[in-house]
C-alpha cells in the first residue's frame, strides 16, 4: 500500500531553502507515514536530501503548475509564498488538505516577520510543533578544495546589483586577510566568475583560489564546510555558512538582517547600516555602500577567533558591541535575520 503524499511547495533559491529546513524537519516529525516531497528547482535537490526532512524533490518552476505526480495529495503546505497565486498552483492539485497563510482563523502573514520564524509559525499555528533553531545540516562527504581548507571565504556576488558590495572592497578585504596570515578564496557561480577573477587579479591572489564556476552546490557546501570563516553579502552562502556552523561576517544592504539574517548565536555578524531600500535594484543600495573595509576586518577578526576557539562568542558579549556600533555609524548585530539563487519569498 503507498504512503501518503505530503507536498511542500517552495520552489525559490538556496538561501529559502535553507530557512525552510526548521519548517520541513517539523513536518517530517509530524507526518512520518507520509511520502514527504518538496516541490522545488531541481538543482537544490542534493541540499535538499542533507537536511533529512524530505524523501523526494520533484523539479518545478516559480508559480508553474505543478506535475501529475503531486496531483491528490493528503497534505500540501505552501511554504513559497502569501498570495494567491502560490495558493492557486497548490489548490489546482486537489489535496486533500492545504496549510498556508491566509484570512483568520488562518494564520495570517506578518510583515517584517524574520525568514525562519514565518514558516515555523505557520505550522505551529496549525497544530504542528516547529523549533527556529533547527537549522544545521551536515556537511556533504565530498572533498574539498586544498585551498579552502582553513581559509577564509569570500563570496562576492549576490543576485541583485542591490545587494553586491564593490568588488574592490572585497579585494582590500583579501589583501588584509592574507597579510594576516590568512588563506583566502574567492568563490562563486559560472555567471560571476568574471567578478571572482576581479577581485582575485585586484587582491594578486593566485588563479588557483578563485573558486568561482568549478564547484557544483554540493560541492560548494563542502567548501564552505572546509572554510575558517565566511564573507559574503546578503545572499545564499550565508544561509549554508549558519547552516554548516561557520563563523560569518554578512553584509546587509537594503533588507534588514532581522528579516533575513543569521541567527542570534554570536558565531555570526550581520554589518547593516540601519535603513532600507530596493533588494532588486540595479545600484549598489546606498546603506550598503556605507560599509566599509575596516568593519568587515574588524568583524572578520572576531570570527577568526571564533574559528581558533571552536566556539561561538557568548550572545551578551556580540550585543554589547552591538549597541556600541549602533551608537556610532552603523548598526552590527548578531542578529535574527536571508539564498546559490535567489528567490525570497514571496507575496505571491
Amino acid at each position: 500500500m503507498s504512503r501518503p503524499l505530503l507536498v511542500a511547495y517552495r520552489a525559490l533559491g538556496l538561501g529559502d531553502l535553507l530557512t525552510a529546513v526548521p519548517a520541513l524537519r517539523a513536518l517530517a516529525r509530524a507526518f512520518p507515514e507520509h511520502q514527504r516531497v518538496l516541490a522545488a528547482p531541481w538543482a537544490l535537490a542534493g541540499l535538499a536530501r542533507l537536511t533529512g526532512a524530505v524523501d523526494e524533490v520533484v523539479d518545478c518552476a516559480p508559480l508553474a503548475p505543478l506535475p501529475q505526480c503531486l496531483h491528490g495529495a493528503d497534505v500540501a503546505v505552501n511554504l513559497h509564498g502569501r498570495g494567491t497565486q502560490s495558493h492557486e498552483v497548490l489548490l489546482a492539485t486537489g489535496p486533500r488538505r492545504l496549510i498556508a497563510f491566509g484570512r483568520p482563523p488562518d494564520p495570517v502573514w506578518r510583515p517584517g516577520e524574520h525568514e525562519v520564524a514565518r514558516w515555523c509559525r505557520l505550522l505551529v499555528e496549525s497544530g504542528i510543533p516547529a523549533d527556529p533553531a533547527d537549522l544545521a545540516i551536515a556537511a556533504p562527504e565530498l572533498p574539498a578544495p586544498a585551498a579552502a581548507v582553513g581559509a577564509t571565504l569570500i563570496h562576492p556576488g549576490a543576485a541583485s546589483a542591490a545587494r553586491r558590495w564593490p568588488a574592490e572592497r572585497w579585494a582590500e578585504v583579501a589583501l588584509a586577510e592574507r597579510a594576516a596570515g590568512r588563506r583566502v578564496v574567492i568563490t562563486g557561480s559560472a555567471t560571476e566568475r568574471p567578478l571572482a577573477d576581479r577581485v582575485a587579479r585586484a587582491a594578486g591572489l593566485p588563479g588557483e583560489t578563485v573558486l568561482a564556476g568549478r564547484t557544483d552546490l554540493l560541492e560548494l557546501t563542502a567548501t564552505v564546510a572546509a572554510a575558517a570563516r565566511v564573507a559574503c553579502g546578503d545572499t545564499g552562502i550565508a544561509h549554508l555558512a549558519t547552516a554548516l556552523e561557520i563563523p560569518s561576517v554578512v553584509l546587509f544592504g537594503p533588507t534588514p538582517p532581522a528579516e533575513w539574517g543569521p541567527p542570534r548565536t554570536g558565531r555570526h555578524l550581520a554589518l547593516w547600516a540601519g535603513r532600507r531600500g530596493d533588494p532588486h535594484g540595479d545600484q549598489p543600495d546606498p546603506g550598503l555602500l556605507e560599509i566599509r573595509v575596516s568593519d568587515v576586518l574588524d568583524a572578520l577578526d572576531e570570527a577568526a577567533e571564533a574559528s581558533a576557539s571552536g566556539q561561538a562568542r557568548s550572545s551578551s558579549a556580540t550585543s554589547s558591541a552591538t549597541r556600541a556600533a549602533m551608537s556610532s555609524r552603523m548598526a552590527r548585530t548578531s542578529s535574527t535575520g536571508r539564498p546559490f539563487g535567489s528567490g525570497r519569498s514571496q507575496s505571491t
